[in-house]
């Protein structure tokens, strides 16, 4: 007898700062009230960041109310789990692709209705400040000048 294969429906946004990077998938379970994602169980409001909570991985406050600004001005906490798979970056880079992520996703769940309350709020655009490259015959800095002689 063929096993039936369970086609999970999600809705994918990738979300980027600096150099951290943030695929995020969302899941809509308003009917199961949870889904079954690598291993984990989430319901509904729950995040999880590389097979963790996020609650265990940034648990101050400040970045709390980063991470789920885009659920709360779009009122949708309580309709969505989600999924991210994070690379590099720092603390605050992170925290803030995932947020992007997570607007980019909304925006394809229903992008009338949520484009203008994200753009207002500042998550649909992406932070291209990066590391400037050092230039050759510079001291060692991107911008640093090589000392002339004294005399």
């Amino acid at each position: 007898m063929v096993k039936k294969s369970q086609t999970i429906k999600y809705i994918e946004g990738i979300g980027k700062r600096r150099t951290a990077i943030a695929r995020v998938r969302i899941y809509n379970v308003e009917k199961e009230g949870f889904v079954q994602v690598e291993g984990n169980k989430i319901k509904a409001g729950e995040i999880i960041v590389n097979n963790k909570f996020i609650e265990k991985i940034y648990n101050t406050e400040v970045s709390k109310n980063i991470y789920l600004k885009p659920l709360v001005k779009t009122a949708t906490l309580d309709k969505f789990a989600v999924s991210v798979h994070l690379n590099g970056g720092g603390f605050r880079g992170q925290i803030e692709a995932i947020a992007h992520g997570i607007s980019k996703a909304l925006l394809h769940v229903d992008e009338s209705k949520y484009r203008s309350l994200l753009k207002a709020e500042g998550l649909l655009k992406r932070d291209p400040r990066i590391k400037e490259r050092r230039k050759v015959g510079t001291g060692g800095k991107a911008r640093r000048k090589k000392q002339s002689p004294k005399r």
